[in-house]
């Protein structure tokens, strides 16, 4: 019997924060300009779905591999507080892309109130190495990936 090399469609994961002061919009301001509620803010939440979209293809990694994310298509629409806990729970839907080299999810962010948010959201498994290595080169002398 062979190894999956990939989830099984409908696979899911989670995962839960409880919001902390970091975890505010208001604490995502770099200017004294800049306002923003004092409420679970969206780039927190999109980071946690990440986070559970990861976990499912993370036993599917071979040694210096890693997940990241290539594209998320989402909605938040609840405020969240300062000490509630959210969950995010990702769905793995299957490949996509050119030549299915991409992993599509389905992610439902939660509070104690019900849903916050949901998204679509694509992964890449990549060589972490050669993925940093591009990162220094493309910032220093404009190597492409």
């Amino acid at each position: 019997m062979s190894t999956p090399t990939e989830p099984q469609p409908n696979t899911t994961a989670t995962a839960s924060l409880v919001v902390s002061v970091t975890d505010l919009a208001s604490s995502l301001a770099i200017s004294p300009t800049d306002s923003f509620p004092a409420v679970f803010a969206t780039a927190r939440m999109i980071a946690l779905m990440e986070i559970a979209a990861a976990r499912i293809l993370t036993p599917f990694l071979l040694q210096g591999q890693l997940s990241v994310g290539v594209s998320v298509d989402v909605t938040h629409t609840a405020p969240t507080p300062l000490g509630s806990e959210v969950v995010a729970e990702a769905r793995y839907v299957g490949r996509t892309g050119k030549g299915g080299k991409l992993y599509e999810f389905e992610v439902v962010a939660r509070d104690e109130g019900g849903e916050i948010g949901r998204a679509r959201h694509v992964r890449a498994v990549v060589e972490k190495e050669r993925l940093e290595g591009v990162a220094v080169k493309r910032v220093k002398g404009g190597a492409e990936l």
